[in-house]
């Protein structure tokens, strides 16, 4: 792990492997550790047939080893830092492949509204584009609130059958660990923040006709928090996009299945075109 100043802020990440810019984004409330599996897979060397991957994972401030700002974090806070920290890399002028799984699925929506010169795919799991209702919202806050208040570890225990499958509590009992020891790990004051931001949303709906690079969505059978059909929505309304889906996972199918998951992915980059310099606009 790494960390770099970016702004105001410190950023942790992880930068494994060489060549073309694979950039995955964790969701809630979660690390960059949750794409431990995909570092390992596209991080490691290319073979003659298989171009190698610079794969960079960094944690989202307020989680994992990134600087810990209270309030309320947009989006679009988040997209930019990842836009920063790009800079700071020197991937200022190449495209990069951006993957985000639930909240940072959502993450990357905004990275391409903001940024959509410095794309060449997008990988988009478990999460929908949709804003807010007002039942959503007052959802969050009230769970910003108790995370304030008790701080993770209950959350934690209550949410984790629904991140993971329950029968991969017991099929695959390391993943389900992990999902647990970073929920746990994550500071209430970040985990708070960011819910308070998601709560104010914008709708991506009307962007998803308008993104113009490839895009991989994919989605967990048995997710209850973004099921099948909002993964459906995504692939109806994004151009050249596909869909696939995890069977025996919920909502973190890169943990759950990640050989699958994997294939998917891999399957998805080897048939990218060839990148384009980046466009810098936003």
């Amino acid at each position: 792990m790494s960390t770099t100043v970016v702004g105001e802020i410190t950023v942790g990440y992880e930068d494994r492997g060489s060549g073309a810019p694979l950039v995955l984004v964790h969701g809630h409330p979660f690390d960059r550790t949750m794409w431990a599996p995909q570092i390992e897979t596209f991080g490691a060397a290319g073979a003659q047939d298989r171009p190698g991957w610079r794969v960079i994972a960094p944690d989202l401030r307020g989680y994992g080893a990134s600087t810990v700002v209270p309030g309320v974090t947009p989006l679009e806070t988040f997209a930019r830092d990842i836009a920063a920290l790009l800079d700071s890399l020197g991937l200022a002028e190449q495209r990069i492949v951006l993957g985000g799984l639930s909240m940072g699925g959502q993450i990357a929506l905004e990275f391409a509204r903001l940024f959509p010169g410095r794309l060449r795919g997008l990988l988009l799991a478990d999460t929908f584009a949709q804003g807010e209702t007002a039942e959503g919202k007052a959802a969050r806050n009230a769970t910003a609130d108790r995370l304030l208040r008790e701080g993770m570890a209950g959350y934690a225990d209550e949410v984790l059958d629904k991140m993971v499958a329950p029968a991969n509590l017991v099929r695959t009992p390391e993943a389900a660990a992990h999902v647990l020891r970073m929920m746990r790990g994550t500071p209430p004051e970040g985990a708070a923040a960011a819910l308070r931001g998601r709560a104010e949303r914008p709708d991506y709906t009307g962007l998803l006709g308008r993104i113009a690079v490839p895009t991989l969505v994919v989605v967990g059978r048995d997710d209850t928090y973004t099921p099948v059909s909002d993964a459906e929505f995504l692939h109806r309304r994004i151009p050249h996009s596909a869909l696939a889906v995890i069977e025996g996972a919920a909502h973190l199918p890169n943990l759950e299945r990640p050989g699958t998951f994997d294939t998917a992915l891999a399957g998805f980059l080897a048939a990218l075109p060839p990148a384009a310099p980046a466009e810098r606009v936003g």
